[in-house]
């Protein structure tokens, strides 16, 4: 028996492994993994939000040693982990996010071992095997973000709580795990309520445990360089960093604008709560999910008290993060946190109609409920591909794929990485622009000593680009050429505007032989609050003076940007 559960893990953790890791690069860089992934690259808490200023421009070039324990709005933790990946695999998509698919493969081990925990080996398999193919945690998996690291360290560390019920001693594993979440995201903060109301009403006798105590101790430790930072960041400004700020409602004139945080009201939260969970999973996994919770509701009205006691803890778990979605707001990358939960609970209520059969004398019973299984994982398998792994999803939305897709959708800005990374390779800037802040100046340095030590040919290019682009992947493809590796880019309408000041031919005469021009076409999204016609006319004048652009295409062969090199 153990040696076939310990076969069946392995074919789980290899089909999650296979959904999580192949084609991870194909994917454009849209969303916030970008803002995570671009400063990982040096562990530079800057990406050119002229709106969100940080720390390390407040107080350039005299930086204070403090500004290095934390980032401005969010904890280290990614960051770092990030970092140490993309020094292995280099500054590429595969590096960026070859961590989350580490992290989301290792969370469906440690579901497993909840299961088994709670409920039985059976229930761990089968919650394992659920979220190993669900859309909402195979997406979260492959993107750079927060949440995939989230989700570990939830439920690694509530594995060592159930086990430290048992055996002290996983006190101590428990606040190590904690401690390292809460590195992570604040999130990882609504693990205390869950675990200390289970203990109120579980376990009193555990709540003054000494090893409980030392874990919690150690959560604190570890968590340590975040509460220097934000001791020392209040010192200087008058306020904590941009989540605490927000949440302690501190005035911070440093950030005009609050990225993440337009909720809208309680009652938008409320009403955004299911069409946002229909949205960050598939149609058949919310229906299961809420036929287990009908089944719930109805065995807790027949059997409360042997209800309450069996499932307590899930219970609990599932309330305080169904809160937590209320008080963040319910986005599809937050409701990825209780997609865990969401599996365990539907595995939980399968497993109970599993048993229930054994008394409707049903010829082939185990065959039935085999066969029905393996059309549900099937079903989550496709719909996982087709919206995550196809370069352009198949079918009708909702029904075959998930919306999530827009947030990595295939537009072009890849196979234009792609282009420049041709055209810029063996090369090096001949001329960098002089920097406002001393910390690029030093990047830069450090950038052109290396590139001049592999003796890169120095190549006298000026990239301009058309500012329509989406936000993220300008940051990504173009701004990340020129804070890290000294290449000129500049946007159309600082180009003209030089140009205007200083004379046509000041670029010429500052030695510069080849420009590029690059705009996206109209089968491009085009991000942005204000659109902008200064690139549209600046193509028209390159056309009507016999330029001929270079056409970039997408990967279903749509034209996506012209780039025009003279």
């Amino acid at each position: 028996m153990k040696n076939r559960v310990l076969f069946l893990l392995f074919l789980i953790l290899l089909l999650a492994s296979s959904l999580r890791i192949y084609g991870l690069s194909r994917s454009d860089t849209l969303s916030d993994e970008v803002l995570y992934g671009f400063r990982a690259v040096a562990m530079l808490d800057f990406d050119e939000a002229a709106d969100q200023t940080t720390p390390l421009e407040w107080f350039d070039p005299n930086i204070p040693f403090w500004t290095h324990l934390s980032f401005h709005d969010h904890p280290p933790l990614v960051f770092l982990i990030q970092h140490a990946s993309i020094s292995i695999f280099g500054e590429s998509n595969f590096g960026m996010r070859f961590p989350s698919a580490l992290f989301g493969v290792a969370s469906i081990y440690f579901l497993y071992l909840i299961g088994s925990l709670l409920y039985s080996r059976r229930v761990g398999l089968l919650a394992s095997a659920l979220l190993s193919v669900t859309i909402s945690h195979v997406f979260i998996s492959r993107a750079g973000l927060q949440e995939s690291f989230v989700i570990f360290f939830l439920l690694v560390t509530i594995y060592f709580l159930l086990k430290a019920l048992r055996k002290e001693n996983y006190f101590i594993l428990a606040g190590i795990f904690f401690g390292l979440g809460l590195l992570t995201k604040y999130n990882t903060f609504i693990l205390a309520p869950i675990f200390l109301t289970y203990l109120l009403i579980c376990r009193r006798d555990l709540i003054i445990n000494k090893k409980l105590l030392v874990g919690a101790l150690l959560s604190l430790l570890i968590f340590s360089p975040v509460i220097i930072y934000n001791i020392k960041l209040y010192q200087a400004r008058g306020h904590f960093d941009f989540q605490l700020s927000y949440v302690l409602n501190q005035p911070h004139p440093e950030w005009q604008i609050e990225p993440g945080k337009e909720i809208g009201s309680l009652g938008d939260r409320i009403k955004n709560y299911l069409p946002e969970l229909f949205t960050a999973n598939s149609w058949l996994f919310v229906s299961l999910f809420f036929a287990a919770l009908i089944s719930f509701i109805w065995s807790l009205f027949q059997k409360p008290k042997e209800t309450l006691s069996r499932h307590s803890f899930l219970m609990i778990a599932m309330t305080f993060l169904a809160l937590l979605m209320l008080v963040i707001g319910p986005s599809t990358r937050f409701l990825s946190m209780i997609t865990p939960f969401f599996a365990l609970t539907i595995s939980v209520f399968l497993y109970n109609l599993y048993q229930i059969s054994a008394s409707w004398r049903i010829i082939g019973r185990e065959k039935i409920a085999l066969s029905l299984l393996s059309l549900v994982l099937i079903f989550e398998i496709v719909y996982s591909i087709n919206t995550q792994i196809l370069y352009y999803p198949k079918g009708s939305r909702f029904w075959t794929w998930s919306e999530v897709r827009f947030d990595n959708y295939n537009w072009g800005y890849n196979n234009l990485a792609d282009y420049l990374a041709r055209e810029l390779a063996g090369k090096m800037p001949e001329f960098a622009f002089d920097q406002k802040y001393k910390f690029i100046e030093n990047i830069h340095g450090a950038a052109l000593k290396v590139a001049a030590g592999q003796k890169l040919e120095p190549y006298p290019a000026l990239i301009v680009y058309d500012s329509n682009m989406q936000t993220a992947a300008q940051l990504w493809v173009l701004d990340r050429l020129q804070i890290y590796h000294a290449w000129p880019v500049i946007k159309t309408e600082t180009y003209l505007s030089i140009l205007k000041e200083n004379g046509l031919d000041y670029f010429t005469r500052q030695g510069f032989k080849y420009f590029y021009f690059i705009r996206p076409t109209d089968n491009v999204t085009q991000k942005r609050d204000h659109l902008t016609d200064t690139g549209k006319y600046f193509e028209e004048n390159l056309k009507a003076g016999g330029k001929t652009p270079i056409v970039v295409r997408n990967l279903r062969g749509d034209e996506a940007f012209h780039v025009y090199k003279y």
